[in-house]
């Protein structure tokens, strides 16, 4: 499951569970680029609450998109990921380093009200 909800003008709430295939990931991506079109400035909150690997056709279907995704990461400021694996923090505040302009920042699910209060200012 990949569900993208706008909260407010200027920031997405994202919650992602489960194993996406490939038609799961076409169907995530136009929901995000649709509820971010008039976004800037924004903010994004991931909760990743039982993360799997996509399945091959849906890392086919994202690389494809990838071109449009760097476009529309242009529109945010910061991003929180909320996760318990360690390895999703250290992946997710690594790939800030790719996108200049927007800061990444990892919590433990149960952070939620401190990453609430990162993505305020």
């Amino acid at each position: 499951m990949f569900k993208v909800t706008l909260n407010g003008t200027n920031r997405l709430d994202i919650e992602l569970s489960g194993k996406l295939n490939s038609e799961e990931m076409k169907i995530a991506l136009d929901d995000l680029v649709n509820k971010s079109e008039k976004i800037q400035n924004g903010k994004m909150l991931y909760d990743v609450i039982d993360f799997h690997i996509p399945s091959l056709g849906a890392i086919v279907v994202e690389f494809s998109r990838l071109p449009s995704m760097f476009g529309l990461l242009k529109q945010f400021n910061r991003a929180a990921v909320l996760t318990d694996k360690t390895w999703l923090k250290k992946i997710s505040e690594f790939e800030g380093v790719f996108f200049p302009g927007l800061e990444i920042k990892a919590f433990n699910r149960d952070q939620k009200e401190e990453a609430e209060d990162w993505l305020s200012p």
